[in-house]
């Protein structure tokens, strides 16, 4: 049990500690009819294809749809035809939480006016909130340019999020393997010399 610990690292049981496992997802009612499908092994093994594709996946959605909860759906479902790793797609769309949520927002404002040359004013929107805006005052306020600058800055900010976690995770996979290798070759030096 020790060595399946250590083997699998950190980072790959932080990733199983919090993606839904196979058992909870095929009990979702959203999920049942496709069952069949999503409990399928490609979906859950970790390979050096999968796993990137899930890391790109998760961000995306996670950045993108950004309602908890149904980004882990979403990620489940998409993780089908991309053949991408589901607990990594999961994990992935934890990137945008309580903390980050604003973060992107802003900078999906910001993105979205520079990229587009829109001019939505995210200082209106920050009064909106100070003043506890009722609903058509916020949806006053999307009408303008604001709606297209925030899409089009979190599409442009999930595909770039996206692109980076595929690279990245493409990388520690080859880091990894790269590791475990030249480690078995020493062992077996070790001990042909011995």
């Amino acid at each position: 049990m020790a060595r399946s610990k250590r083997e699998s690292g950190p980072f790959m049981r932080w990733v199983r500690r919090h993606s839904p496992s196979r058992e909870e997802l095929a009990q979702n009612r959203f999920i049942k009819p496709f069952a069949g499908r999503v409990m399928h092994s490609y979906l859950w093994r970790f390979n050096r294809r999968s796993v990137p594709r899930g890391a790109a996946l998760g961000m995306i959605v996670g950045i993108f749809v950004m309602i908890p909860g149904l980004q882990i759906i979403v990620s489940a479902l998409l993780a089908l035809p991309f053949r991408a790793n589901i607990p990594v797609a999961a994990a992935a769309t934890f990137t945008s939480n309580p903390i980050t949520t604003p973060f992107i927002l802003g900078g999906a404002l910001i993105a979205g006016n520079q990229i587009f040359r829109l001019d939505a004013d995210a200082s209106h929107a920050l009064m909106l909130y100070e003043q506890k805006a009722g609903p058509s005052e916020w949806l006053a306020w999307l009408a303008t340019d604001a709606a297209p600058a925030l899409l089009g800055g979190l599409l442009v900010i999930a595909i770039v999020s996206a692109v980076i976690a595929y690279l990245a995770a493409d990388w520690f996979w080859r880091y990894r393997v790269g590791r475990r290798w030249r480690r078995r070759n020493l062992n077996n030096e070790e001990g042909r010399l011995n």
